[in-house]
């Protein structure tokens, strides 16, 4: 297994034109953005990229598009996600064979497995591919469904791949557990937070960050993720409260939010698929409104 250390790691919105096919003249230009405005990696589809609205075929072609537009600029970090083991450790593979760096996948979709079973599923992913294998541990999106150190620790005997993991839960004591006894049983193991909040997750250990943000206001999240790498936590604390206050702004907004604010930044990448919806001219006036307060958003860059 080749190494990855992930660093900032952009996850892109899938755009779709009006009839909802997948845009990829938009696509490309949305990859050729983030590389050029600091991304370290690259991680599609993830659920910012509306990852469960994609059959697995485009999910597929999504993937292939991204490594192949990408052309070997920074590492491409394949999400692997479904509710039978056996579909994503499919797509994992097949992300593997069209050049892949590295794999995450979250606990399955709808199914709420037991311990050991959820052990498995991990596992069976991880030996379906070579390259890191990294579990996104995101609760608030996934129905309440986590993991725990120990889990994280029996699956570390379980697989050789297992690179680390992505963790949006917010929970403290499970990243601080994690980091203290993981690395003990693999060096290298990396904790990487899901949530730009970063300077918490900095001072526990975390060095990565996957983070949707990125998309609307990459230089802001670059400044703060690098006072954060280089462990100067307290400079980076400005640059974490506006990052705090865009995240606030979109609170409750959803993928429509995250798409919405992206086009108040000059990068139109058009609706959501059904069943999500677009954000209506109330909430889009609020939110023009929000981010415009946030000053630090000034700098900026505009369109692609």
């Amino acid at each position: 297994m080749a190494p990855i250390q992930p660093g900032l790691v952009h996850t892109p919105l899938t755009p779709f034109t009006k009839d909802q096919r997948i845009d990829f003249d938009t696509y490309a230009k949305l990859i050729d953005f983030h590389i050029s405005n600091g991304a370290d990696a690259i991680a599609v589809p993830m659920h910012a990229g509306e990852s469960v609205s994609l059959p697995d075929a485009e999910k597929r072609e999504v993937i292939a598009f991204a490594i192949k537009q990408v052309g070997g600029r920074v590492p491409v970090i394949a999400h692997a996600t479904d509710s039978g083991t056996s579909i994503a450790a499919d797509l994992a593979a097949f992300a593997e064979d069209a050049g892949a760096a590295a794999i995450v996948a979250s606990t399955p979709y709808y199914w709420t497995p037991p311990p050991a079973a959820l052990i498995e599923h991990f596992a069976t992913i991880a030996a379906a591919v070579k390259i890191p294998f990294f579990v996104h541990n995101a609760p608030e999106e996934m129905s309440g469904v986590k993991v725990n150190a120990d889990l994280m620790l029996k699956l570390i005997d379980k697989a050789k791949n297992f690179a680390g993991v992505v963790d949006s839960g917010l929970d403290w004591q499970f990243m601080i557990e994690l980091i203290t006894y993981a690395p003990k049983k693999r060096p290298g193991f990396q904790l990487v937070s899901g949530v730009e909040y970063m300077v918490s997750a900095g001072a526990i250990g975390s060095r990565a960050l996957f983070a949707p943000l990125a998309g609307v206001a990459p230089k802001l999240v670059r400044a703060m993720f690098d006072d954060c790498a280089a462990d100067r936590l307290f400079e980076a604390r400005k640059a974490q409260e506006d990052v705090a206050a865009l995240r606030f702004a979109l609170k409750g907004l959803g993928i429509g939010g995250l798409k919405a604010a992206a086009k108040l930044m000059g990068r139109d990448c058009g609706q959501p698929r059904e069943p999500l919806e677009p954000i209506g001219k109330g909430e889009a006036d609020m939110l023009a409104a929000a981010v415009g307060a946030i000053k630090a958003l000034g700098a900026e860059p505009r369109g692609w």
